[in-house]
């Protein structure tokens, strides 16, 4: 049972990235966070990016993602790895040459794998959360 869970309202209107819109209608419903990023919640977890090698992804130093075990890592996945037990986010890309993984930031060579590496995947992310303002408490 979660007690005290905080839902903020989603506006019914959409934000114009371009010109503004003059439509003042608010509340649509509540917005439960959890409830539109999480799936699957047993298989859920979340882990803090660091380093810039996904920055072209839009995955930013300090942003969370949001990780499901459940779901299938296929080519193109953004997966949560384990190179020789090093932790790392990256591209999964599954082709006729083989597995590899791919940042998503041209300073950064493709992780390709040669007898004796270990991969272990633990997840690929669904959804990344990017704050512009770091939370004061």
């Amino acid at each position: 049972m979660q007690e005290n869970r905080n839902i903020s309202p989603l506006m019914s209107d959409s934000a114009s990235c371009g010109f503004p819109s003059p439509a003042e209608q608010y509340i649509e419903s509540p917005l439960d966070l959890n409830e539109l990023l999480v799936q699957k919640p047993a298989a859920t977890y979340f882990v803090r990016a660091e380093g810039d090698s996904m920055i072209e992804a839009g995955i930013r130093p300090n942003d969370i993602l949001v990780v499901d075990r459940s779901v299938e890592a296929v080519d193109g996945s953004v997966v949560i790895a384990a190179v020789d037990n090093e932790f790392t986010v990256k591209y999964l890309r599954k082709d006729l040459f083989g597995i590899r993984l791919e940042a998503s930031n041209s300073k950064y060579k493709p992780i390709l794998f040669t007898e004796g590496m270990e991969l272990r995947l633990f997840g690929v992310v669904t959804a990344v959360i990017h704050q512009f303002i770091k939370a004061t408490k």
